[in-house]
């Protein structure tokens, strides 16, 4: 009988293990982001001297948004109109110590449906709104004339 010779050891990296491990975290990824962005996606209206919140970014948070065709929300929930926003808002500050609200509306929505929701906020007791506004890019500030 003849000795049988081991293989060569093999040199080359095996990737399929490592491709399959990053496909699934691409998968969980693109699934939980999503997930993560608070309220209603809308675009925000632009700025020159924002003022930063970081209380709007905290999870008890109360966000009222107004989406450009006039959709109102509180959070993640659709309101059927600016008049019945007020009630649900005053049962969620009897329980709460910091009173602010924050809205964030569309840059194309309706300037009356934001003036609506802000009256209707005040009509409740409201004192403390936040309006929620994004940093126009430096380039475009650089670009713009000074007025």
């Amino acid at each position: 009988m003849g000795k049988y010779k081991a293989a060569p050891p093999v040199s080359e990296i095996n990737v399929t293990p490592m491709v399959d491990v990053m496909l699934v975290m691409l998968i969980i990824f693109m699934v939980i982001t999503p997930m993560l962005s608070k309220g209603v996606s809308v675009d925000l209206v632009k700025t020159r001297n924002p003022i930063a919140m970081q209380n709007a970014d905290k999870e008890d948070a109360i966000l009222v948004a107004v989406t450009r065709d006039g959709k109102v929300f509180l959070n993640t929930t659709q309101v059927k109109s600016a008049e019945e926003l007020p009630p649900k808002v005053k049962d969620i500050l009897t329980t709460r110590l910091d009173k602010t609200v924050y809205i964030k509306s569309d840059s194309r929505a309706k300037f009356q449906k934001v003036v609506d929701v802000i009256d209707n906020l005040r009509a409740v007791g409201v004192d403390n709104l936040g309006l929620i506004t994004e940093l126009i890019p430096i380039e475009r500030r650089l670009a713009e004339p000074k007025r």
